[in-house]
């Protein structure tokens, strides 16, 4: 077992659940620390009400008041009735369907992470130097926006470790998220907000793998449009805490074991070897017990399902293992990539206590 920095995960990530009641400036807590990105989305849905709302991301860097969604590839929109403000141990929400539903309670799921604090400072590690980068090495995540130039350039990241993905949006276009992963050649690109395989083209990544200190990015629109606004959120591996991978499936309802070191508390994974499949999610805080059956998808508006065939895994103490047969999660040879952060704790000489 790999030796972990993070004493505590839950200090750097941490899902919450809560109930909506349309009420302005709702107060919720719960999160352990003050996040620097924030994704909401409704989880579950009252019979007869609106079912379908979009998600919504926000960050210190953009700021409070600002929102993009992983489901649509809209520019950045401001609002005052998403999420208002971050504190110590949660954040501030107005009255949008999006977060705070009235009327009828619903549930919602909110990510959080914790970056550096705030918009940071400028990273000019690269050829394109930073707005802000906001970092937090200990849990191996940044956030950083940047204007694009047009041409080919770098990027400062400010982790002091080659990142293992990359998620960035246009804030200033109707353009398609794009991300990068260890798994995929960089030459290629996988979409947030579709279901997509990787794309290739060599125009986003320009076929080279991120430094321990930049990123590349070609002259792709999605990615450095000269005069545009991008944002960048930066992760790579902490043992004991999160892990970016990839793996095989079997096509068995006895299916394909991951192991990641820790016990998973958030998982989203993709296909990305060709078929049309959804980015699932599933966290340990709506049932918390095997098996993980209600899942949401990034990439569409739904709230959460639950089918025993589709995306159903058990959370292990050292990894996840599928427990179906379907080609969003298990399908024979089909290849996925995943992204998984922890809730293990910490024994003696820092190494993780899966047996807890």
């Amino acid at each position: 077992m790999a030796y972990t920095t993070v004493n505590k995960s839950s200090d750097f990530f941490n899902t919450v659940i809560y109930n909506s009641t349309g009420n302005d400036n709702l107060a919720i807590t719960g999160v352990g620390f003050e996040a620097d990105l924030t994704w909401i989305k409704k989880a579950r849905v009252v019979s007869g009400s609106n079912t379908n709302e979009a998600h919504m991301w926000a960050d210190q860097v953009r700021g409070g008041n600002n929102y993009i969604n992983s489901s649509s590839n809209a520019a950045n929109a401001s609002s005052t009735v998403d999420l208002k403000s971050w504190q110590s141990d949660g954040f501030t929400l107005g009255t949008n369907n999006r977060v705070n539903q009235g009327s009828t309670p619903h549930t919602y799921a909110a990510y959080n992470w914790k970056a550096g604090g705030g918009q940071g400072s400028s990273n000019t590690a690269g050829s394109i130097n930073t707005t802000y980068t906001s970092v937090n090495t200990t849990a191996g995540f940044s956030i950083s926006k940047y204007v694009g130039t047009g041409s080919t350039a770098t990027v400062g990241h400010g982790l002091g470790a080659v990142p293992k993905m990359l998620i960035i949006k246009d804030l200033s276009a109707s353009t398609d998220w794009s991300i990068y992963h260890v798994a995929v050649n960089p030459e290629s690109r996988m979409v947030l907000n579709t279901t997509s395989s990787s794309e290739g083209g060599g125009s986003f990544f320009n076929d080279t793998t991120p430094t321990s200190s930049v990123f590349t990015i070609g002259t792709s629109s999605a990615v450095n449009y000269s005069g545009r606004n991008y944002i960048c959120y930066a992760f790579t591996d902490i043992p004991g805490y999160s892990k970016f991978g990839s793996y095989t499936g079997n096509g068995n309802g006895d299916g394909s074991f991951i192991y990641t070191g820790f016990k998973p508390a958030w998982i989203m994974r993709k296909r990305y070897d060709g078929g049309a499949n959804h980015w699932s999610i599933m966290n340990s805080k709506r049932f918390g017990y095997n098996e993980v059956l209600p899942y949401l998808v990034a990439n569409t508006e739904a709230p959460e399902e639950i089918d025993q065939n589709v995306n159903n895994i058990d959370i292990l103490s050292n990894g996840f293992k599928c427990r179906e047969s379907d080609a969003n999660g298990n399908g024979s040879g089909n290849s996925y990539i995943y992204m998984a952060f922890g809730q293990s704790l910490v024994g003696s000489n820092n190494v993780p206590c899966t047996a807890r």
